[in-house]
């Protein structure tokens, strides 16, 4: 594998509506990022993603984007863009922002253009078909329900596809034009100083062509997305033909939202010459999903957790470098997600810390992670924000559901779980802003915040300071960054254990319970490099593992 400039960082994600406020006026913006960019840098962070901040109407939260090259006023200005790339560079820090391109906003000129003349130009930017009562050109379900197609505006004859929300047309990837605009756009934003590119649900832009229907798989006579997407072929063409045209050039660096790939397209996607960097994996946040919805989840287990690490670890092997995360902003609490229910603990949230950010691979905080900010949980639908979130409340309900158990459902997986305001501090809406947040602050603020961790040497805001630290430590960093992730012990219950072998070995040892239980280690060790206790319990080779205790040892 070749190395790159980005691999022996550390990222973190900040969702610009939640972060901080600076103007107080209950919406987060980048001058409140510049001014924790301190923060941040103690911290250990180099690499910032950044959620869209662009113009948008704010449909799916920024993710309908009206214009592509400038910021969303509810954020500031492109100046203010321009002041924390500069501030970002004097601290060694690289920002990278969200790229959306498999769709645009309704209220994007190119779509008001599309909706003048259909025929025309800008017709072809999107899927317009003309419109027979009673027929569908496709019968495939959009990602927040019902179906793709939706009337053209001021053409009751026409239709538009969206594979998300109505107010997102997707853009059509077979015109040249379109791929065109968008390489444009992302050597723009390159040139002005972005280091790189998260890129949003990118296998999208690839349909499956002509339009046919796929297996009925719910009541509303409707079929999954995804069998399309698993018959779709031919994306790599447009994402070689991106890289080539954009982050090639700069030396830029880029992570895919990537699902549904193909074990053989593995090294296309993050191979020497792959269309990314590297791609997030999602292998337990996908794990236990239901086509029926979030209501028919299964729940994730210890071992369903430490299995689907392994399994990612292994299937990607030296091919490439993953992202790895515990959460995002698509996703709930990893710690209220991952971690049993009644075994919340200051402990637990440090274990699960250590068990993913020693992964092989480029560790991603996502903004509160660091403090272990927990779900919320919702009494009423109307608390809820997320589009995603409310469409799941009515599709359990549909299917029986009564409204508590519906609710429950949206509490533990919801979007909003994660896109509630930063803690900062004890004062009113958790030091976020002194205006009425756009979302509730969890309750809990008083308890969990920056101010009360960031100079406390037992908080998981100094564990996580440690991991990176060690990340960082030129003794280590040879063998954490590039070293071999091995199993160890795989099949003991509940214990998640794995070697990183490089010029040193390395043992990250967890227990995966609040019962003690005990371990062989299979050598003596030379040194502790973190541990989430105190104490090591050893007695010969035998090493007794208190509650969700990790140990980070040398052999």
């Amino acid at each position: 594998m070749e190395r790159k400039w980005w691999q022996d960082k550390v990222a973190y994600q900040i969702y610009p509506k939640s972060f901080y406020d600076s103007n107080n006026d209950g919406i987060g913006d980048i001058p409140g990022i510049i001014q924790k960019l301190d923060y941040l840098k103690d911290l250990g962070v180099d690499i910032i993603w950044i959620s869209p901040c662009y113009p948008s109407p704010f449909a799916d939260q920024g993710y309908d984007i009206s214009d592509y090259y400038d910021i969303n006023p509810a954020f500031g200005t492109l100046e203010d863009m321009d002041h924390l790339l500069a501030e970002a560079k004097k601290r060694d820090m690289y920002i990278i922002l969200d790229l959306v391109v498999n769709h645009c906003s309704d209220e994007h000129e190119w779509f008001k253009k599309a909706c003048e003349d259909p025929d025309g130009k800008y017709g072809n930017f999107f899927y317009i078909e003309d419109r027979k009562e009673g027929e569908l050109p496709c019968n495939w379900r959009s990602y927040f329900g019902g179906s793709v197609w939706e009337p053209l505006p001021g053409h009751p004859d026409k239709q538009y596809l969206h594979v998300f929300h109505k107010k997102q047309p997707d853009l059509n990837w077979e015109n040249p034009e379109v791929r065109e605009e968008v390489y444009k756009n992302i050597n723009w934003w390159l040139d002005r100083g972005v280091s790189g590119f998260r890129i949003d649900a990118i296998i999208n832009i690839k349909k499956k062509l002509p339009f046919k229907d796929y297996p009925v798989d719910r009541p509303d006579g409707l079929s999954s997305i995804h069998y399309m997407l698993e018959d779709a072929t031919g994306v790599g063409e447009f994402l070689g033909e991106m890289r080539d045209h954009t982050f090639k050039p700069h030396d830029a660096f880029s992570v895919g939202e990537v699902f549904n790939e193909k074990e053989e397209e593995l090294p296309d996607f993050i191979g020497s010459n792959g269309y990314f960097s590297s791609m997030f994996d999602f292998s337990t946040t996908v794990f236990g999903g239901s086509p029926n919805g979030w209501y028919d989840h299964k729940e994730i287990t210890p071992e369903d957790y430490k299995e689907c690490c392994f399994h990612s670890q292994k299937r990607i092997g030296d091919i490439g470098y993953l992202s790895n995360i515990i959460e995002n902003h698509d996703e709930p609490r990893g710690v209220s997600h991952y971690i049993p229910d009644g075994d919340l603990s200051l402990q637990s949230k440090k274990f699960l810390a250590a068990m993913y950010f020693m992964l092989r691979g480029l560790p991603f905080i996502y903004q509160g992670q660091e403090i272990g900010m927990e779900n919320l949980t919702f009494t009423s639908i109307d608390q809820v924000d997320d589009i995603s979130s409310i469409d799941e409340y009515h599709v359990a309900l549909d299917a029986g559901c009564t409204e508590k158990e519906a609710l429950a459902c949206v509490s533990r997986y919801s979007r909003d779980n994660a896109r509630t305001p930063v803690q900062w501090d004890t004062t009113e809406n958790a030091g976020f802003s002194k205006g009425t947040p756009w979302l509730p602050v969890n309750p809990n603020y008083k308890d969990i915040n920056v101010e009360a961790q960031v100079n406390d040497p037992d908080s998981l805001f100094s564990f996580y300071k440690a991991l990176i630290a060690l990340r960082k430590d030129p003794e280590y960093k040879e063998t954490i960054v590039y070293g071999e992730l091995i199993p160890y012990l795989e099949e003991q219950h509940n214990l998640m254990s794995y070697y990183r072998k490089g010029d040193k070995t390395l043992l990250v040892l967890g227990n995966f319970q609040k019962e003690p239980q005990s371990a062989v280690l299979p050598s003596a060790y030379k040194k502790v490099l973190l541990n989430n206790y105190p104490e090591v319990s050893v007695s010969g080779n035998t090493v007794t593992l208190d509650n969700y205790q990790v140990l980070i040892l040398e052999l």
